[in-house]
């Protein structure tokens, strides 16, 4: 049995509103000055060239140090000054920062918006959700068909010492470029979407290099109100070409104010922690001897997860310091009919902002009757089971001691057991170490 949800696209780019039949029309190109062959020979955009992360310090609070004349929040400028200018140009559905904001009475400061206009003019459209990982579909909107306007930037790592920036670069089609674009339906101010090796058509699922990629944009923005999410495939990623999100929030989300309890700290550094008395029970992963540990730690759990179809959505925050992972299955639940009717005509698509509490709400009557018992309701339901989280938990331990064995990230050889007895206790449920504040 398939297992399929109808629900509202985003609409991520002016260009995404062509119906397919008219897009199947060009299939050599559009001539709307798009990524495809069609329009790219001898097209220049903006480079961002950051350090490559051979060349970063230990101390990834040191990145940008440095820099050619280049500050350290020189990346958050530039996001937010190109971001604005498309603003004045007109290129987003509506304006947001006229979108209503509160922070929920509670202990836990959820934060809602009132955003009706992400959810106008679209037909519902069913979207499978039983298979995390699909194949990519030229036939369908990918991110290859959005106007280079949309983009801000190229994003790509650079050999020398130093941050360097070009107005003007050519585009390397042999190379792929990872790119930088708004997205026209925006949560918040700033909000962009980052395209890995965009020429590549890759599938939405994450891999070592990718991840990487993400971490060290949060890293480079350097601004704690900058985070980084991604949603996969049946966890309400919408559009099946590798991208994550990124938007700024001057507020505490309520997952960063979570306890956490520690599970293991692996001898590469990274510690890796159980989500405490929060409504969605997942991971957070922070610490490392070196940055690309960490994303490799991290990295190697959502492969995990992806091979083994657990949906799944991921937070970037603290410029990159800590990193929260969520396994769920709202969109499981609500194919199987077991979401209540109350809960589905809020219309909310619980992905990684709402999950981390950010809730888009989309009709007045909800944003004003919001409370943090509603929040909870609605994310307990995203939330896997104790027992089923546990599982998956497993998996993801038995494969990413596996995989950094392997990479020969650990101090020794004596990392050939996936976990020590001790830490095994605590996976097992048969120890409680310390609790520490996340």
């Amino acid at each position: 049995m398939v297992l399929s949800i109808k629900r509202v696209p985003t609409v991520v780019s002016n260009y995404q509103k062509a119906e397919t039949a008219e897009l199947a029309r060009y299939p050599s190109g559009c001539g709307r000055n798009c990524l495809r062959s069609c329009c790219l020979p001898g097209a220049k955009l903006p480079l961002y060239a950051f350090q490559s992360v051979n060349k970063l310090p230990c101390d990834k609070s040191l990145t940008g140090s440095g820099n050619n004349g280049l500050s350290i929040d020189f990346l958050d400028s530039l996001i937010l000054g190109e971001w604005e200018e498309r603003m004045l140009r007109g290129l987003f559905r509506y304006d947001v920062t006229a979108c209503e904001t509160k922070v929920i009475p509670g202990d836990y400061g959820f934060i809602a918006q009132l955003n009706e206009g992400r959810h106008l003019k679209k037909r519902p459209t069913e979207f499978r959700v039983d298979k995390v990982l699909q194949p990519f579909d030229q036939n369908k909107f990918n991110f290859t068909k959005i106007g280079q306007e949309e983009v801000l930037f190229q994003f790509e790592a650079n050999e020398s010492s130093e941050v360097q920036f070009f107005p003007h670069a050519p585009i390397d089609i042999e190379n792929s470029p990872s790119i930088v674009a708004i997205n026209v339906s925006p949560i918040e101010y700033g909000h962009v979407l980052l395209i890995p090796r965009i020429l590549e058509c890759l599938p939405q699922r994450i891999d070592r290099e990718s991840f990487l990629l993400a971490l060290l944009m949060a890293v480079e923005a350097g601004n704690p109100y900058f985070r980084v999410g991604y949603n996969s495939l049946g966890a309400f990623a919408t559009i099946n070409h590798l991208h994550f999100q990124a938007y700024y929030l001057a507020a505490p989300f309520p997952i960063e104010r979570t306890p956490s309890k520690k599970i293991i700290t692996m001898k590469s550094g990274v510690k890796i922690s159980d989500i405490l008395n929060y409504p969605v029970r997942g991971l957070v992963f922070e610490g490392g001897n070196k940055l690309e540990y960490l994303s490799n730690v991290v990295s190697d759990a959502c492969i995990c997860l992806q091979e083994n179809n657990v949906p799944y959505n991921v937070l970037i925050a603290d410029s990159g310091k800590r990193i929260f992972l969520f396994p769920q299955c709202y969109a499981e639940k609500q194919a199987l009919g077991e979401v209540s009717s109350e809960l589905l005509d809020t219309q909310v698509n619980p992905a990684v902002w709402e999950i981390s509490g950010h809730m888009v709400l989309k009709r007045k009557k909800d944003y004003e009757e919001a409370s943090a018992e509603d929040a909870w309701r609605l994310l307990a339901e995203v939330s896997l089971s104790e027992e089923r989280f546990q599982e998956v938990k497993e998996l993801i331990f038995e494969s990413i001691c596996y995989c950094t064995h392997e990479a020969n990230l650990m101090a020794d050889d004596s990392a050939v057991s996936p976990l020590s007895r001790e830490n095994e206790e605590v996976l097992n449920g048969t120890s409680r170490p310390d609790m520490v504040p996340v």
